[in-house]
């Protein structure tokens, strides 16, 4: 028997299409638009955990390099980003919809943003690993000498073996990025709609949601943020594993939370921001196309 076109369910199936599309859409737009503003704070905040500095020196250390050596090594962050971006939002609303079917019904509903973000954290570390390796790698100025520019990091990395070239620190990665993704979907609802209760502007809601969310994030997994900087950022000697590595930076920080955390109120500062703005132009995004 010929199928007769059900017109309905047709306008429903292009329209889910492309509220998918639109995900991945506005949430690359998003993210290049963010990385682009904070970008300078970023690298402030790297020198700080590579250079165990206060934040005055790491700014005239930046200033006396000059502002064409500022948005040095912006080029693998701003692909990332964006790309991260992309997949971030994109994935997320896909893997929420499948685990809406009633297939994974002994999901509670109101975890399924938090399990779906755990999904994407996991793929964005499979995926982007190598970009911040390379990022980490041109942005500390005891590389420039040797490793000058882009196509010099990327030649010598491609020698290495993997576990030691481009997937330098892949598991604390992984764990950062799961944890990092789980708390932002699983909180950002809850607190936007809070805000929105006490009469802020849905662009305001956002925007504190994001900013809120990512301040609890940075604090929590600042100190992994800064494990893999410090792994990712050498290219000569032979590799150490995550536990050596581990002991290696706690020791050097004299066994101190707060040496640990040198450079946390930059990261606040840049990840408040950054998210901030992700969100509140992806929300608006969203809502307009809605």
């Amino acid at each position: 028997m010929t199928r007769i076109p059900n017109r309905a369910q047709d306008e429903e199936r292009l329209k889910d299409s492309k509220a998918r599309f639109q995900s991945y859409l506005h949430g690359g737009t998003s993210s290049l638009l963010s990385t682009l503003i904070v970008f300078p704070v970023y690298k402030t905040v790297f020198r700080q955990q590579i250079h165990n500095i206060q934040v005055h020196r790491a700014v005239d250390q930046l200033r006396k390099e000059g502002l064409l050596k500022l948005y040095r090594g912006v080029t693998p962050p701003l692909l990332m980003r964006t790309l991260s971006g992309t997949l971030l939002f994109g994935l997320q609303d896909t893997f929420l919809r499948l685990l809406s079917l009633p297939s994974f019904s002994v999901i509670p509903h109101s975890c399924l943003p938090s399990v779906a973000g755990l999904g994407v954290g996991i793929v964005e570390a499979i995926v982007f690993t190598p970009f911040e390796r390379v990022q980490n790698v041109l942005q500390s100025g005891r590389n420039d000498r040797h490793l000058p520019t882009l196509k010099s990091v990327l030649m010598k990395l491609k020698a290495q073996k993997i576990s030691s070239g481009f997937y330098r620190a892949f598991l604390p990665i992984a764990t950062r990025n799961a944890l990092g993704s789980a708390l932002y979907f699983g909180l950002k609802g809850p607190l936007s709609a809070a805000v929105a209760g006490q009469g802020l502007s849905p662009l305001a809601s956002s925007f504190m949601s994001g900013t809120l969310t990512s301040m609890a994030i940075s604090l929590t997994l600042y100190p992994l943020s800064v494990l893999v900087a410090n792994m990712q950022v050498g290219v000569q000697a032979e590799p150490k594993g995550v536990t050596a590595c581990w002991r290696m930076l706690w020791n050097s920080r004299q066994r101190s939370v707060v040496l640990l955390y040198r450079g946390g109120a930059l990261v606040i500062l840049r990840s408040c921001i950054t998210w901030g703005i992700t969100t509140a132009i992806y929300d608006r995004q969203q809502k307009s196309s809605s």
